[in-house]
């Protein structure tokens, strides 16, 4: 059981990111939860649970998390970088404004919370952890180069900070998901989910949950890829 520390979730509205707040205030966790419409939610009040409303990709937002999870909770300890956007079509059909606003959730949103809980992290002197949600098996039929290309950024920017602060006691780590039942596939049958798994299983948010609580709480798990897949990144079925 964890003594009250803060753990800072994006995304945290819905889905995947509404399951990580739960389990993390369940565990006995601070959670400042954040999303563009994070206090629309429908979470329980708690005093245990701040909310922040606002667009991860820009730096304002950033600040805003950082200064309310300081001034309410007093730490910032974890940091579950779940923010994301996907949109599936060939290669050919993205738009540079479709590229950018990939890259601006996606990859700015990824380097603004996570460089100002870093410099929490640092002056506080204690273990601390960043864990990021991210995809990165390609599948026939569903095409998405472009978004991978900001996921495959996310891989590799956990490793080189698993690196870099390691000696810190900071560790960086990453699940990546498979079909997860969840809002952003509610159009999409259930039975052909079931087909892009070599289980021939979808996840429930919470199983994703419960992976980001074991990276944020194995000391001596960094610089990791967690996969919650059935199966699917080992290879053909």
């Amino acid at each position: 059981m964890a003594s009250k520390k803060t753990v800072i979730v994006t995304g945290a509205s819905q889905g995947i990111g509404a399951a990580v707040v739960q389990a993390f205030l369940d565990r006995g966790y601070n959670v400042l939860a954040t999303s563009r419409s994070a206090s629309k939610a429908g979470f329980t009040p708690s005093p245990h649970l701040a909310l922040v409303d606002g667009d991860v990709g820009q730096a304002a937002t950033a600040e805003k998390v950082a200064q309310t999870a300081i001034g309410k909770f007093g730490s910032i300890n974890h940091v579950v970088n779940n923010a994301g956007i996907f949109a599936a079509k060939p290669f050919t059909d993205y738009t540079a404004d479709e590229f950018r606003s990939f890259v601006s959730t996606n990859l700015e949103g990824f380097i603004f919370i996570t460089q100002l809980a870093l410099k929490q992290m640092l002056s506080q002197g204690t273990g601390a952890s960043i864990t990021t949600s991210l995809v990165e098996n390609p599948i026939v039929g569903v095409p998405a180069s472009i978004p991978m290309i900001t996921k495959g950024g996310l891989d590799a920017i956990t490793r080189s900070l698993a690196i870099e602060y390691a000696k810190n006691n900071i560790r960086f780590n990453a699940v990546a998901p498979g079909q997860v039942d969840t809002p952003l596939h509610k159009n999409n049958p259930k039975e052909f989910l079931k087909t892009l798994s070599p289980m021939g299983t979808v996840s429930d948010a919470k199983d994703i949950a419960e992976a980001v609580l074991y990276l944020t709480e194995a000391r001596h798990v960094t610089g990791e890829v967690l996969h919650v897949d059935g199966g699917a990144h080992v290879g053909k079925w």
